[in-house]
């Protein structure tokens, strides 16, 4: 935790592998994740370097996973993720892996290849068999009533159809039966008949079961065709044109005796291939078996052996071509932990020469590293979200720990809604083990689930500044008994019975003895919420309160940049930056905050009618005057804001001339020699990070690089100028911009009385006579819309404002998050599911 209020100290490194274990040492450096790693050669192409072989080889291992991962999802089977984490496998495991995926997928393909073929086989002998099934219905016609029964045709001399039904007689008739998809039939009885129109007779008639289309796959009721035709030119037309509708057309015999004995012979092959296909099936099954055990074992294991050769081609080799050398940045409390990763896979390889890792000096600006916990990730990620820090800068995470949850609960301010957002929290984190809740796939869910302790937070400050406010869903509670006596008014007032009669409100009266009894114990008295002025009381209240609560926190933010100057070695800054912005902030804002509190210790209820007004007050003070009709707070309170404007005034001058002066100065200046043991202090644009992996001509030069004692003064006195604009117009800007947490209190509080005055009120007003039935849907949509408009969308409005205070109002006052985070190679268990 020590780094979070500030990035963890990182340098640059090497790392000396040996040929033989480096595939070892990038494999036990991946598991513990501690490196990020530099590509030594930008210039090289991928397909020239080194280990390009070898990468290529795990590319093709992923599509034989992936061949093997749509046969599991086409036999409806999901892969599910890896029980644990294996590790690399080395090259003799590697190859092993790689052989009996290969079987796998061969077998699979010959296995699928025998079903599909099985498939077809037993479609077509069932086409067939129902084909000839239903032409005996055609063929085979029943005797006429009444008449002796024909005796059937037990010689292929005898004809199929009646006499009767031949148009010619001397012709032979022939048949044509088939299968046919049934959005082709009608056009296709249409084109059979004007091209064969007088010369044949079709029958069409559905298959009595379902069979699954070969080029779909989809199952479909086909159609049972059966033509008779004679001429051999009609027949040669016939086949043409089932050609063209992709008919399956299977061979008719003309006797009875022949069809029955294929019918025979038909339900024989069935059952016999239906045999081999069951066992094709089983075999199949526990293809699928093997592959569903060992693919997610496998596929993490390639996935990390192609993250290792892909790192080991971005090293470089030395002239002997026996060592590799890497280059990373690394935490410089991890290098014990790197230097025990190396040793490690030096032992597991059996090299003999163990790996080492050596700091090497830089002028760069090293990335950030900021360890977090489940706690503290929300709150980080709002600072990151803005921009992550500058190495080694002042992290304003850990105060936005409080400062955010309470910001936004001064907007939020309610006991019920704090309530009722804080159970929401607890229950996400009661159960934040729970898989269903972390691997959802609904984006803003999670979002929430990240967010669980950023929300018990403002929860809990909710109901803090609820109490305070003193509203539960828009009604006041009396936890104490209430301050105001109206007993003792109407005793020592004149108020009679014609009095009360006439006049719906009385006013009490603090003057009086015994009315007003001292302050509430906490939070305000609940005798306000009956008062006609009681907004105006709230009002007056809640935009004093975000004044002060501004000024607070915006002076807390110039406060916090004295660590960045005293870490980065700049104590210039200290007088010519942190004193004249203090002194701008307090001398002018700082004393509204003044005259706020001191009203309020001054004046009382007796002598308040004569309470002069601080904003009347605010802008005389700019102007250098005095208003005769605005009384004084205090004696001599016109010289003293006139000191103040022109301590303010004079700050001005020293923040945009200060540190370009400073440093011109200094350039010009003889330069001293550095006495042994102390350390030069830092120019403008340095940083410590810097002095960390500076060389010693850097230090004794003052500066990144031979260049950089040559400085830009333009720039320099640019960017101040910038700065000094920024802050001293931002300090007016930004304090008025605090005044949205007195503008979003008082809508939500006026939101909330409006659904209970709209809703509820109503319902215990209007149908008390019906009964507490009708109740429960009215508690229903009071329900719903306080979750949805008081909780969802109010809060989100909290929220994003409370968000802009902190990045714009707080943060720009010390923060600068022009960094970059440090990205460590490592195999996150997640990465590979």
């Amino acid at each position: 935790m020590g780094s979070l209020f500030r990035s963890e100290e990182v340098c640059l490194a090497q790392l000396f592998l040996q040929s033989a274990s480096a595939y070892s040492c990038i494999s036990e450096l991946g598991e513990r994740g501690l490196l990020e790693f530099r590509d030594l050669n930008p210039k090289v192409s991928p397909f020239q370097r080194r280990f390009v072989g070898e990468v290529r080889r795990c590319e093709e291992m992923e599509k034989t996973f992936t061949f093997l991962q749509q046969e599991l999802r086409c036999a409806g089977r999901v892969l599910g993720p890896c029980p644990e984490s294996p590790r690399a496998p080395l090259a003799r495991e590697a190859l092993r892996v790689q052989e009996q995926s290969e079987q796998l997928a061969q077998e699979l393909r010959e296995v699928t290849r025998n079903r599909t073929s099985l498939r077809g086989r037993l479609r077509d002998l069932r086409q067939y068999l129902h084909v000839l099934c239903e032409g005996q219905r055609f063929t085979s016609l029943p005797a006429p009533l009444g008449s002796p029964p024909r005796p059937q045709a037990l010689s292929e001399r005898e004809p199929i159809l009646e006499p009767s039904l031949h148009q010619h007689l001397e012709r032979k008739i022939n048949f044509m039966a088939g299968v046919i998809h049934p959005w082709r039939v009608t056009a296709f009885e249409r084109l059979l008949w004007r091209a064969c129109r007088g010369y044949l007779v079709a029958s069409f008639v559905e298959m009595p079961e379902p069979m699954e289309d070969p080029a779909t796959g989809e199952s479909i009721t086909w159609v049972i065709f059966l033509i008779s035709y004679w001429g051999e030119q009609i027949g040669q037309k016939i086949r043409k044109i089932s050609d063209c509708f992709h008919c399956e057309v299977y061979p008719y015999p003309e006797s009875e005796a022949s069809r029955e004995d294929t019918i025979t012979g038909l339900h024989s092959q069935i059952h016999d291939l239906s045999t081999v296909l069951e066992e094709t099936e089983q075999y199949l099954s526990q293809v699928l078996d093997k592959v569903a055990l060992a693919l997610p074992t496998w596929r993490v294991q390639v996935q990390k052996m192609k993250a290792i050769y892909l790192m080991l081609n971005q090293c470089s080799f030395d002239v002997t071509e026996k060592c590799l050398i890497a280059e990373v940045w690394c935490p410089v409390r991890d290098l014990t932990q790197v230097q025990e990763a190396l040793r490690q896979g030096s032992y597991q390889s059996g090299s003999s020469v163990e790996c080492f890792v050596q700091r090497v000096p830089t002028s760069e600006s090293p990335p950030t590293l900021i360890r977090t916990n489940k706690f503290t990730a929300g709150f980080q990620s709002i600072v990151d979200a803005y921009g992550v820090a500058s190495y080694q800068e002042v992290n304003p995470a850990p105060y936005a720990i409080i400062t955010f949850p309470f910001i936004f609960a001064i907007m939020f301010g309610d006991v019920g809604h704090g309530l009722l957002m804080f159970l929401f929290a607890l229950w996400m984190v009661l159960y934040e083990d729970s898989p269903r809740l972390r691997q959802g796939t609904n984006e803003i869910w999670l979002t929430f689930f990240e967010g669980r302790y950023l929300i018990l937070l403002m929860g809990a400050f909710s109901i803090y500044t609820g109490f305070i406010y003193n509203e539960c869903f828009s009604k006041a509670t009396v936890i104490f008994p209430s301050a105001w006596s109206v007993a003792t008014m109407a005793n020592h007032s004149s108020w009679s019975s014609a009095y009360l009669a006439t006049h719906r409100y009385l006013t009490l009266d603090p003057n009086v003895t015994g009315v007003f009894r001292g302050p509430y114990p906490f939070g305000i008295d609940p005798i306000w919420s009956l008062a006609t002025n009681h907004l105006s009381f709230l009002n007056s209240f809640k935009m004093k309160m975000s004044v002060v609560l501004g000024i607070v926190h915006m002076g807390f933010g110039v406060v916090l940049g004295v660590f960045n100057h005293l870490h980065f070695q700049q104590r210039h800054r200290l007088v010519l930056e942190f004193l004249p912005e203090m002194i701008f902030l307090l001398a002018l804002f700082g004393y509204l905050v003044f005259l706020i509190f001191y009203k309020w210790v001054k004046f009382s209820a007796a002598d308040s009618l004569a309470a002069p007004s601080i904003l009347i007050h605010f802008i005389d003070m700019f102007l250098f005057t005095s208003n005769v009709e605005n009384l004084p707070l205090y004696q001599g309170q016109v010289p003293v804001q006139m000191v103040l404007v022109v301590l303010a005034l004079a700050s001005v001058p020293v923040l945009l001339l200060g540190t370009p002066l400073y440093l011109w100065c200094r350039q010009r200046a003889p330069r001293m020699p550095v006495a042994a043991g102390e350390q030069e202090p830092l120019l403008e644009g340095q940083e410590a990070g810097n002095s960390l992996n500076a060389t010693k001509e850097d230090v004794e030069s003052g500066g990144h690089s031979p260049d950089a004692k040559h400085l830009d003064f333009s720039e320099i006195f640019m960017h101040q100028a910038i700065h000094t604009i920024e802050y001293c117009l931002g300090c007016v800007s930004n304090t008025a911009s605090y005044l949205r947490l007195w503008a979003l209190s008082l809508a939500h509080a006026q939101l909330s009385e409006v659904l209970w005055t709209m809703v509820m009120r109503n319902g215990f007003v209007g149908l008390s006579y019906v009964g507490g039935v009708v109740l429960v849907p009215v508690f229903a949509a009071f329900a719903v819309l306080t979750v949805a408009i008081l909780l969802v969308m109010e809060g989100l409005s909290a929220f994003l404002h409370a968000l802009r205070l902190h990045w714009v109002e707080f943060q720009n006052k010390f923060y600068v998050g022009a960094g970059y985070k440090l990205c460590p190679f490592a195999f996150a268990p997640d990465t590979w599911e």
